[in-house]
């Protein structure tokens, strides 16, 4: 009886751990979002202002982070550009996570003829690396910020089609999914009602661990020219405009990267801790 309490005295312990890690990091990570979003209602300068006579100055208490090839203000282009980088991988994850749990939900309820062809259509775009479709669909698209969001949105949804297909799979089997359809319970009211609420929870922890692999598709395809159209501050845009200068003006290209890497680590940190948590709970 002893040994009883006291296992369940430390999964209790194990659990209040792993919430207090997503708090934080939830905490971290909204403070970031909410830092991006006013970003641009407070600029020290200009981002898109040239300036000849400041051409790739080091930082300096009037330019923290020094100045880029155009003599633009590194500082007020990375705050700038958070909102981009942030907000539009945001945007991104949120309508793939729409389309792809629609998706998958009606095939794996339904099943049949139709989630035949719809999943085979999905194993064709699971087989092509994801930023190779990407890059050549914003190809053909130009560049642009919306181009870029459809680029890699065609595949981005994929993988959460994939994950409530086998949990609506699972879930239209149980006991009480049979009872409900005895009682004359339409499948649109099955589905929402019971069905949805269900998986909803394993597919917002693959939201979140998609977050960053997402923005870096993004700041790659602006690297290479196929993202936002340039003046517009973007991170992977602003490594790939001062990426000929590195060795004149290292501050332009490390302080975009960097808050590249930052800002990817901390949203994989949160996915991490929130798929931690769900795992604990099932355990």
């Amino acid at each position: 009886m002893k040994k009883e309490k006291q296992k369940l005295s430390r999964t209790q312990l194990k659990k209040l751990k792993m919430k207090r890690k997503v708090i934080i990091w939830g905490v971290i990570v909204s403070f970031v979002l909410i830092m991006s979003f006013m970003a641009p209602f407070f600029l020290p300068q200009d981002p898109l202002e040239t300036n000849a006579l400041m051409m790739r100055k080091p930082p300096s208490f009037e330019h923290p982070l020094g100045t880029d090839n155009l003599g633009r203000d590194v500082f007020s282009r990375l705050l700038a550009g958070a909102r981009t980088s942030i907000f539009a991988t945001i945007m991104l994850v949120i309508f793939s996570f729409i389309v792809g749990t629609t998706i998958g939900v009606v095939c794996g309820y339904y099943g049949g003829f139709l989630d035949d062809i719809v999943m085979r259509f999905t194993d064709i775009l699971l087989s092509v690396p994801q930023l190779v479709l990407a890059i050549a669909v914003a190809g053909m698209l130009g560049g642009s910020l919306v181009n870029t969001l459809i680029a890699i949105g065609i595949t981005s949804w994929t993988s959460y089609a994939r994950l409530a297909r086998s949990h609506a799979m699972r879930i239209r089997q149980l006991p009480f999914i049979n009872a409900c359809r005895l009682t004359g319970t339409s499948d649109a009211t099955i589905i929402m009602s019971h069905v949805v609420p269900n998986l909803v929870g394993p597919m917002l922890v693959n939201a979140t661990l998609e977050i960053g692999s997402t923005m870096l598709n993004i700041a790659g395809l602006s690297f290479l020219g196929l993202g936002v159209a340039p003046p517009t501050p973007e991170w992977g845009a602003m490594v790939s405009e001062s990426r000929n200068y590195l060795q004149l003006a290292p501050w332009a290209v490390f302080s975009p990267a960097i808050a590249i890497l930052v800002t990817v680590m901390l949203f994989n940190y949160f996915g991490e801790s929130v798929c931690d948590l769900t795992n604990t709970k099932e355990a």
